[in-house]
């Protein structure tokens, strides 16, 4: 997998629709959108005011609006080719964000999963900044796996709470619910 393909939604996609379609509202970015599922979900619910759906990938960005067009919320999304951090600006109520989070094979740069030499990289840059700009109501919804290599500090300044785990045969997700700790 290259740069130009497109995270397609998988069993960590499906299991943090369920919490997008259940509890987003107000002002949503949605962080390496891949093929826009979690936008589309945000934006379809009437208590969303507005969805920034980013991806570093152009191809995934084309993907997710002809799949917004195709299910008629493509005015409700503003889709955005960019990194993770450049669009952590003003006041929102939620972040998604489906993560790269597996740690980096050896001869493989594959910006899609791979979050790392060890996997929680990108997660941790998120996480350092992140709070600066929600509301202080709001919070993150961050989907990773067993095989993710967090440091056990990484939710510092966080309250936690675990949503939802899924046991694969091969790992486990987990996807949980962040909120800054005033």
């Amino acid at each position: 997998m290259t740069l130009e393909d497109v995270y397609e939604p998988d069993e960590d996609s499906y299991l943090l629709l369920r919490h997008v379609e259940r509890l987003v509202r107000g002002r949503v970015l949605d962080l390496g959108t891949g093929c826009g599922i979690q936008a589309m979900a945000a934006a379809s619910k009437p208590e969303v005011e507005l969805v920034i759906a980013v991806d570093l990938n152009p191809r995934a960005v084309g993907k997710a609006l002809e799949r917004a067009k195709e299910a008629g919320l493509a005015s409700r999304i503003n889709l955005v080719i960019g990194s993770l951090t450049d669009w952590l600006r003003g006041e929102l109520d939620w972040i998604i964000f489906n993560p790269p989070y597996l740690p980096r094979e050896e001869g493989i740069s594959e910006l899609s999963w791979s979050g790392g030499e060890k996997g929680g990289e990108t997660i941790e840059r998120l996480l350092k900044r992140a709070y600066e700009h929600l509301k202080p109501d709001g919070a993150i919804l961050l989907v990773y796996s067993s095989l993710t290599g967090l440091d056990k500090d990484i939710f510092r300044g966080y309250r936690v709470e675990l949503l939802e785990e899924l046991p694969l045969f091969f790992e486990r997700l987990f996807c949980v619910l962040l909120q800054p700790r005033l």
